[in-house]
């Protein structure tokens, strides 16, 4: 079962890798680092993987679902309504990949910032 670690900012969280093309990606590519961005209560960053959109790929997520942005090269998570989101659902601005669950609780990324370092390693 293949685990990873965010760390972002002063936090970490846990996630397992789902089996979709872009995990498979994201997985060979790791070690990853780039600078947060915010949206609402969303982070993300952009990345120098590239992926399609996969034929599940959808832009409202549950909470937990780590996404790829296909057309930002951008990995994100949403921890709570966006401000796109309808009745407290997590809207996203586009279809993304989703690739990961959070085995943590995602909600602690609010003490995240723009512009700090977020990375994703393998879990050891």
């Amino acid at each position: 079962m293949r685990e990873i670690l965010i760390h972002a900012g002063e936090v970490a969280i846990r996630a397992r890798l789902l089996d979709t093309p872009t995990a498979d990606e994201i997985w060979r590519s790791l070690p990853i680092q780039g600078s947060a961005q915010t949206w609402g209560p969303e982070i993300y960053f952009h990345t120098s993987v590239q992926a399609v959109a996969e034929p599940e790929a959808r832009d409202v997520v549950n909470l937990g679902e780590i996404v790829f942005w296909p057309q930002g090269d951008a990995i994100a998570i949403a921890f709570g309504p966006t401000p796109l989101s309808r009745n407290g659902e997590l809207r996203l601005a586009a279809p993304c990949n989703i690739w990961a669950m959070a085995l943590d609780d995602v909600a602690i990324l609010r003490s995240v910032h723009a512009g700090e370092t977020i990375s994703v390693s393998t879990a050891s």
